[in-house]
């Protein structure tokens, strides 16, 4: 961009995205104490929000998401872009960087169900409906007796197919449903450490261009360090298991003061078996812990693992 004064924020179309950019855009206007028409909200159509009818691990993985994006960013149409952090590549194309995250929701799973108050309630043989495979698998884990079917589309979609009876229940990230004012929705919130969340979750992330000083900078001004130490260690740990929409990974780093501990798990498709790995150490040393989580998994899983 050529006039210095205005930071276009490209995002995706989705109720919450539009939601995370909003809220970017607010916390970029106190802290530069710029207008809302310095920093202009740019919507881009992204591929993954076209595909509906079949698993996104089918169709191309996490870069649905955020291809048409990196491009606008890339070509200078945008200069910042506003992602859910769980749906960031592991590795972004050249070019770009994250440039900060905003402080973290909580990264909590949902339940969301009119049928049972919790998932071990549910009747034998529910509909269970869900996008994502790392909660197939955990699902399947605590109750392999449930149908477990794919549940694609934005969160207000999903929720109007479970008031519909299409499904008996589903999981949705706390995080998100707070963001849209729906949390009222929630039946019951998950135990992170039953129901370990994804890597990212409940984060957003901010990408610059990697030159771009200036984007850079006003990211910088509302950028959460401990977010940044929890996702240091959490994608260093999916980047060495090569996380994709393709593998049940779940990952999660805790933060305190200059300590952090992380507990990562990748999970069989079928939920019948599981490896896990713990962390800890200071926050100076978050992607070395990540990444010797992931390399210890990746030691113990056995040959076959996610043939399920």
């Amino acid at each position: 961009m050529t006039d210095r004064s205005i930071l276009v924020i490209g995002t995706r179309g989705s109720p919450l995205a539009l939601a995370q950019a909003h809220e970017t855009q607010a916390r970029l206007m106190a802290a530069l104490g710029w207008a809302e028409e310095q920093l202009p909200i740019q919507v881009i159509k992204v591929m993954g929000d076209a595909i509906q009818d079949r698993p996104l691990s089918e169709a191309g993985g996490k870069g649905l998401f955020t291809k048409e994006i990196d491009i606008a960013q890339l070509e200078g149409a945008v200069d910042l872009a506003v992602h859910s952090a769980k749906d960031l590549p592991n590795d972004l194309p050249e070019g770009l960087a994250i440039g900060g995250y905003l402080p973290r929701e909580d990264v909590r799973d949902a339940f969301i169900s009119p049928l049972a108050a919790r998932i071990q309630d549910l009747p034998r043989g529910t509909r269970v409906g869900s996008a994502s495979l790392r909660r197939q698998a955990m699902i399947r884990r605590l109750r392999p007796d449930l149908e477990v079917g794919l549940l694609r589309g934005n969160v207000n979609t999903r929720l109007a197919k479970i008031e519909r009876g299409d499904y008996g229940a589903t999981l949705l990230a706390l995080a998100g449903l707070r963001r849209l004012g729906l949390e009222h929705h929630v039946t019951a919130v998950l135990d992170p450490d039953e129901f370990l969340p994804a890597v990212g979750q409940g984060a957003i992330a901010v990408t610059v261009r990697s030159g771009d000083e200036r984007a850079r900078e006003a990211v910088a001004r509302i950028a959460d360090a401990p977010t940044g130490t929890a996702l240091a260690a959490e994608r260093a740990f999916l980047r060495v298991l090569d996380g994709s929409c393709r593998t049940p990974i779940a990952g999660h780093a805790r933060v305190s003061g200059a300590e952090i501990a992380l507990r990562g798990l990748v999970l069989r498709p079928d939920g019948s078996r599981s490896v896990e790995a713990t962390r800890t150490g200071t926050g100076a040393d978050a992607a070395r812990l990540g990444a010797e989580a992931g390399h210890d998994i990746r030691a113990r899983l056995p040959p076959g693992f996610f043939s399920a």
